[in-house]
């Protein structure tokens, strides 16, 4: 199946930037879209909801601007995170505001609606849907999404424990509309290992976290560039859905990562922390097991500008025909 425009490009990279709940905003949004990968900011992180149309209006005209300055270089389009679940008694108002502005990506989370699906194709925008399984990636796409972002194990924030090799298969096997990879991607390797499991673009978050223009804590800046996977602590503690949290963030809340109890899932709060006083997201600092290659704080530029170059490094390294494959000599031996 071919790409809807909104992701075949042109792009610098086959990615799209995942929408992190306070720390993306317009400015890091239009930074990661001049760079030439899609950016996307959840419409909670717009407060109060009346704020959500002036980002619009801001983003919009901001990336028009942009692309008429710099025609040699392509300027990426955005999406909009909408959390679907009947708990955001925000989603109907907001979603007008997407048709509007005709957001020519929507990204769907927890739940999957028609009428939201619906909705965003009335202008010709597309939705694609987080998915941890592949049975909600069925459900999603019998229920009118256009594609799905597997969420595997690895991911930062909300994420699922299934292996992104195995996730990917199984969706593949059925579906051969857009399919994103989420779980640890921080590498340019991984971007195109991605693509060769059979996704068509990858789903990044840690890594545009420690940029500049991410509005996020210094510390939680300090503490991805010092961190590994085996700082990653998996919990449905702070929000009701599992996770993945940095460990030092949730020592400094005077937690013990070693023995967090389990929460009601059924009692979803997306970052209020329950009675312990810290907050998921302000406290609690999400991130993915890929931030072992995240070794700086630097612009969304140059961010982009290295997951390029290891891109293209990891492409001269084996054949690239629509999969990626190592070279190897007769004898079976890798050159």
């Amino acid at each position: 199946m071919t790409l809807p425009p909104a992701l075949s490009g042109p792009l610098a990279l086959p990615v799209v930037a995942s929408p992190l709940f306070i720390i993306s905003d317009p400015r890091l949004v239009a930074a990661q879209c001049k760079a030439g990968v899609i950016g996307s900011f959840p419409a909670l992180n717009a407060r109060p909801a009346a704020l959500l149309r002036e980002w619009l209006t801001e983003l919009t005209e901001d990336l028009a601007r942009h692309a008429a300055e710099h025609p040699e270089s392509p300027t990426a389009p955005f999406a909009v995170n909408q959390i679907v679940h009947r708990s955001n008694d925000r989603l109907e108002a907001d979603l007008r505001a997407c048709v509007e502005f005709e957001v020519p990506i929507v990204i769907t989370s927890l739940g999957a609606r028609p009428e939201v699906n619906e909705a965003v194709h009335s202008y010709g925008g597309i939705v694609l849907h987080d998915v941890i399984s592949d049975a909600q990636a069925r459900k999603a796409i019998a229920k009118g999404a256009d594609g799905v972002i597997a969420v595997a194990a690895g991911a930062g924030g909300h994420a699922g424990t299934t292996s992104p090799f195995a996730l990917v298969q199984e969706i593949r096997e059925w579906f051969d509309g857009p399919l994103l990879l989420s779980g640890a991607v921080a590498h340019g390797r991984s971007i195109l290992a991605a693509q060769a499991a059979g996704a068509d673009l990858a789903y990044i978050g840690s890594a545009f976290i420690a940029t500049h223009e991410a509005n996020a804590d210094d510390g939680y800046k300090r503490m991805l560039v010092e961190s590994t996977a085996a700082d990653i602590v998996y919990s449905n503690l702070f929000t009701g859905v599992h996770g993945n949290y940095l460990h030092g963030s949730i020592t400094a809340a005077g937690l013990d990562p070693a023995a967090l109890p389990e929460s009601d899932p059924s009692a979803m709060n997306f970052g209020s922390g329950g009675n312990m006083g810290a907050k998921a997201w302000r406290d609690i600092w999400g991130a993915g097991q890929g931030v072992g290659a995240v070794k700086q704080v630097d612009a969304v530029a140059e961010v982009v500008a290295r997951l390029r170059r290891e891109y293209d490094e990891a492409l001269t390294a084996g054949v690239w025909d629509g999969r990626t494959r190592r070279r190897f000599a007769v004898s079976g031996e890798p050159h």
